[in-house]
């Protein structure tokens, strides 16, 4: 199974692709989409649409994993990250993905193993579960450890159904 994990951002949305084969991981590729800060909102949802859609239509994934909201101090920061987190909800659902959505503690948690973990830690444990990874940075590291999740949430459910 093909997983595009996806962390939202209006000024930076990381991107990160990943192969699972039961318990197996591999990386496929990531990246980041950065939208100019002088560009009125529209026009940068736009792009964020565009690229993740080219990117989606590349990788061909069965399925997308994006990470939730968390409030900031600043309501208005919340609310252009929540409109950049609908156009990466969409532009996964119009391509037919289903799509998992993950707490920032349950991500931290399934990749380290604990959900106070630092985002140094996250980005190391996601750097070993991917050996050979280059990833493009911060943003990407987190979609990558979103898509980890997915996986991890998916072998469970199968184990589980296995069990029963």
């Amino acid at each position: 199974m093909i997983i595009i994990g996806l962390d939202p951002g209006l000024g930076c949305t990381g991107w990160g692709v990943i192969r699972a084969e039961g318990n197996r991981l591999s990386h496929i590729a990531n990246g980041q989409v950065r939208t100019d800060p002088k560009q009125a909102l529209p026009g940068r949802l736009v792009r964020l649409d565009d690229v993740l859609g080219a990117v989606i239509v590349d990788h061909r994934p069965d399925e997308a994993a994006v990470e939730e909201v968390f409030l900031n101090e600043n309501p208005q920061s919340t609310l252009k990250l929540g409109q950049a987190r609908g156009v990466v909800l969409l532009a996964a659902a119009r391509r037919g993905l289903p799509v998992g959505e993950y707490a920032a503690r349950l991500v931290k948690k399934a990749v380290v193993g604990t959900g106070g973990a630092e985002k140094a830690q996250v980005h190391a444990m996601v750097q070993r579960l991917l050996p050979g990874a280059k990833i493009a940075g911060a943003d990407a590291a987190d979609a990558l450890a979103v898509a980890i999740t997915h996986a991890h949430h998916l072998a469970s459910r199968r184990a589980l159904g296995n069990a029963a």
